[in-house]
């Protein structure tokens, strides 16, 4: 008589490999336009990228002292950031500092 070894994965592999599988990293989008961050608070997860739009005629830019800085992003132009750290960004336009924005990294 023959015997076959089944191998065995560890359940919690399994479920840890099941609950990640559903969590594919999303970008969303904030559209400076009329000088105004929109929306201006913005939630993301961990691993997210936010890519901001400039609608308006003119540059702007999105900066978080600590966190990110777009640099200036040209009139039509776009700008990408992958959120890597948790935490609350209070952002401004360093061009316009009435311009204000809050990017939640959950």
């Amino acid at each position: 008589m023959s015997r076959k070894y089944i191998r065995v994965v560890p359940m919690l592999a399994v479920l840890a490999l099941a609950s990640t599988a559903g969590q594919a990293a999303e970008t969303k989008t904030v559209t400076i336009e009329n000088l105004k961050f929109q929306p201006a608070t913005l939630s993301v997860k961990q691993g997210d990228t936010v890519v901001w739009k400039n609608a308006d005629l003119f540059p702007h830019t999105a900066t978080a002292p600590g966190g990110f800085d777009s640099k200036e992003i040209a009139a039509n132009g776009t700008w990408k950031f992958t959120a890597k750290k948790k935490g609350t960004f209070q952002y401004i336009c360093t061009l316009h500092p009435t311009m204000k924005g809050t990017l939640v990294v959950k």
